[in-house]
């Protein structure tokens, strides 16, 4: 009985005290935020957190003569939270699950950014951090991950990389040289957008769907653009605004190239998958390039930082490929691709639709009737091409870029006849080949300034090898070329909207072009060599209210051999009036001092008929532009129009480098053209439909002094351009529809159907006026889809089929007259567009 008592009494009076400390914990107990608030006070530090994940907790504060660890320590046993630390700032978070991604993004003051995009480059979910720069994304290890912001460079992710705590993401701020503002971020599709400056970029990896292209190629993208086209359909004749594709210049890492195109103009020359970025320049030129009177295609493979290692192999009906990119260290990386064809092995319905549409008209068809010979088993051609990049941060304030590329054109053919006495064959052959190099430094000297030196090398070579079949004759022919460089350049931050850009280029460049013949012996070689030096000056103008951007160059060119100076001065305006509203102007002078030439319609079996050749200050002059531009406009949250006015003339054109087929053909006459006229886009967005009408009209003519009538159509001249499309986007899945539709560019008719004989014996064509005349209307429907699909521990898996000339319609791309030599009567000559080719693509990336 005292035992049991003596329990009561003891449970009793543990009972009461218990309580007793319960309660006194009870009472002291403080929300969790006002506790960080006191150590924030205390240690000098800052938390970022979400309300949701601190606001209902409360805690018994921490001793406050405990150190800022012990305390963290504390509260992290008391709550279940975690905490990451950078610098004087600590994120607080739930721990998530591993079907979640979670981070903050953070300055390199470690200040929290805000409004940062996240989003998976195949697509898919998108976040935006909150004020304390916390993103939560689920989890896709197959993909890579994006943190973009207009203020800041982006960065990329391999999506696996992310363990399971919230990670610090640090994004440095954009040089001011930057233009960060996009005028339309998407144009088009996605991963097309249009900046500050006037020029377009194409970012492949982001690249959307486009009607006929299942892959981001560059050259081909460019032609959906208002003003660029391209009247023969092949990437190695790209019109802008009426000029010819000699008159654009394309770098690739600013390695100069003469060579674009695969398949003799059918296929780009570059790999779709690898570049980062393309920027292109109708107008309004930055005082950097030289060396074209039209436009700018400037390729780069090279991404903002080092990326993650990935790999990625894929095949469509033409040509099987690769890209990698290796991540070596912190420090030094390596991206390489290449492809090749394997149409020298076997001819699937893309490669036989493509053939027929290069080969017609030419040696490889028999140009004297236009029919196959052995045209299956007696050609072989098949095409390469490789990339390389090696990247080394030399310092946290310098890096190194050494990059080479490599394009490759092979065709052999061989064709046989059974004469009375013998059986004849002979063998031919066209080969084109570019190699190129580059190395690049890149510094910050300090706060406001940073440098880049680039030294490069350029090679192209084509050789066309023609054995007649009949009498034996041998022609050989040959077109060299060696450009060899140096570039500096200087940025300076005069103020914090205004920045001083300067350099100095050196450029040699040698042209060689041979020609032989054994029957009857002919041999001609000619080679020059022009050095010039420029001098650039360039001030831009972004005051941080962006509402006005302006920015004004000069570029000084001395051509040494030819002892001409000349200067070039560019202008890029743009004025945003509200938040829909901007206005565009864009000027500038241009010159080149390099121009393709087509002697003879018959030059490189008829496939390549152009040769690169050098102005000599006489028969051959410097070519000179002038154009200016003006545009408005407009963009709300589903519409975007743009409408833009411009004119541009060129000066120093020479009759051969035309290519006319008519009484002109044979004539070396200069003069100029001039060309105006109005781009107009109407774009609008739906519930995951994307629709586009664009409408290109110009107005393009010849002006030769020494011919009568002097006056003309240009060769190029396509009055009227629709093209419009339709694309839908439903998760990993996308369709693209398009129609493009132009009036048929000018042709030349005779005047009568029977020959003149203005020398005895040798019938020739009367012909009317130059260009009078038009070829019927091009009309083309194209497709294309696109699937993605996640392949668990793998990559991503990308499908893809396109038809081109879906309605398969026999459109008329040229047309020219000639004398049958069998009955010296004319004969009407017609080159036609390719037939529909479907194509099929699968890709693997991991």
């Amino acid at each position: 009985m005292i035992l049991k008592q003596k329990l009561f009494f003891f449970f009793t009076l543990f009972f009461f005290f218990v309580r007793a400390a319960y309660s006194q914990d009870t009472e002291n107990l403080l929300p969790l935020k006002t506790v960080l608030v006191q150590i924030e006070e205390q240690h000098n530090v800052k938390f970022s957190y979400l309300n949701e994940d601190v606001s209902p907790i409360k805690i018994v504060p921490p001793e406050s003569k405990k150190n800022l660890a012990e305390k963290i320590s504390y509260i992290k046993k008391e709550t279940g939270l975690s905490f990451k630390q950078a610098g004087n700032y600590i994120s607080i978070y739930k721990p998530v699950s591993e079907e979640f991604i979670c981070g903050y993004v953070l300055d390199e003051n470690q200040a929290p950014i805000q409004d940062a995009l996240i989003k998976y480059l195949n697509g898919g979910q998108e976040e935006i951090t909150d004020s304390n720069g916390y993103f939560k994304i689920i989890r896709n290890n197959n993909d890579y991950l994006e943190i973009s912001h207009a203020s800041y460079n982006s960065i990329t992710f391999t999506a696996k990389s992310f363990k399971d705590d919230c990670r610090n993401i640090i994004l440095q701020i954009v040089f001011t040289t930057t233009l960060p503002e996009i005028v339309a971020d998407r144009y088009l599709t996605t991963g097309i957008s249009k900046k500050k400056d006037g020029s377009f970029v194409i970012e492949p990896k982001k690249f959307g769907i486009l009607p006929g292209l299942i892959e981001p190629d560059v050259l081909q993208t460019m032609q959906q653009l208002p003003g660029i086209s391209s009247v023969d359909e092949t990437v190695s004749n790209i019109n802008v605004r009426g000029g010819t594709h000699d008159q654009n210049l394309f770098l690739w890492n600013g390695i100069r190239l003469f060579q674009t195109g695969h398949f003799f103009g059918l296929i780009s020359g570059f790999n779709p998958n690898l570049p980062h970025q393309i920027k292109i320049f109708k107008n309004g030129t930055s005082a950097f390039y030289g060396e074209s009177v039209s436009s700018v295609v400037d390729i780069s493979s090279r991404s903002k930082d080092i990326d993650e290692s990935s790999f990625g192999i894929g095949s469509n009906m033409i040509n099987i490929d690769f890209y990698s990119v290796l991540k070596l260290s912190e420090k030094s990386g390596l991206e390489l691709s290449a492809r090749r064809s394997f149409t020298d092995f076997i001819e699937l319905p893309s490669y036989s639709k493509y053939s027929k549409r290069i080969f017609q008209n030419t040696v490889v068809t028999e140009l004297n009737n236009s029919n196959d010979v052995n045209y299956k088993s007696d050609k072989e051609f098949y095409f390469y091409d490789f990339t390389g990049q090696y990247r080394l941060k030399t310092s946290d304030k310098s890096e190194l870029f050494i990059d080479f590329i490599g394009i490759k054109n092979n065709l052999d053919f061989t064709q046989g006849t059974i004469t009375q006495t013998q059986v004849v064959v002979t063998s031919s052959s066209l080969n084109q080949l570019t190699l190129g190099g580059s190395a690049t430094w890149k510094s910050q000297w300090n706060d406001t300034n940073h440098g880049e030196v680039t030294l490069y090398s350029s090679y192209y070579h084509v050789n066309g090898n023609n054995e007649a079949l009949l009498n034996n004759q041998v022609v050989e022919q040959e077109n060299n070329i060696l450009d060899t460089g140096l570039r500096l350049s200087n940025s300076t931050i005069l103020k914090p909207e205004l920045t001083l850009n300067t350099g100095y280029q050196f450029n040699e460049l040698g042209i060689k072009n041979t020609d032989r013949v054994n029957s009857p012996d002919f041999y001609k070689d000619t080679k020059n060599v022009l050095r010039t030096h420029a001098a650039i000056a360039e001030a831009e103008y972004n005051p941080e209210d962006q509402n006005f951007y302006a920015k004004a160059g000069l570029r000084a060119n001395y051509f040494t051999g030819l002892s001409t100076f000349l200067l070039e001065p560019r202008l890029q305006f743009n004025y945003t009036i509200n938040n829909r509203w901007k206005l565009e102007a864009l000027g500038e002078i241009k010159s080149q001092a390099t121009s393709q030439i087509a002697e003879v319609q018959q030059d490189f079996l008829g496939i390549e008929k152009r040769r690169w050749i050098m102005a000599n200050g006489e028969d051959i002059p410097i070519q000179k532009s002038r154009q200016i531009s003006a545009g408005v406009y407009y963009k709300n949250d589903s519409w975007q129009v743009s409408l833009e006015n411009f004119y541009k003339k060129v000066r120093g054109i020479t009759t051969p480098e035309q290519g006319f087929q008519n009484q002109l053909e044979f004539t070396n006459l200069t003069g100029n053209y001039r060309v105006f006229g109005t781009e107009f886009l109407v774009q609008k967005q739906f519930h995951g439909f994307y629709a586009w009408f664009s409408y290109t009209w110009n107005n393009n003519k010849y002006d030769f002094k020494d011919f009568d009538p002097s006056k003309f159509p240009n060769n190029l001249e396509v009055k009227h351009s629709i093209n419009c499309a339709a694309t839908y986007e439903w998760k990993k899945l996308k369709f693209a529809l398009g129609a493009k539709w132009h009036t048929g560019r000018p042709e030349t008719i005779p005047v009568s159907n029977d020959p003149v004989y203005i020398t005895p014996g040798y019938p020739e064509i009367s012909y009317s006026s130059p260009n009078s005349s038009n070829i019927e209307n091009f009309f083309e429907v194209n497709f294309s889809t696109m699937y993605s699909l996640e392949v668990k521990n793998t990559g991503t898996l990308q499908m893809g089929v396109s038809i081109l000339n879906l309605l398969n319609r026999r459109n008329i791309l040229n047309r020219y007259y000639r004398i049958n030599n069998d009955t010296d009567l004319i004969e009407v000559v017609n080159t036609y567009s390719v037939e529909r080719v479907p194509n099929a693509m699968i890709r693997l990336k991991f």
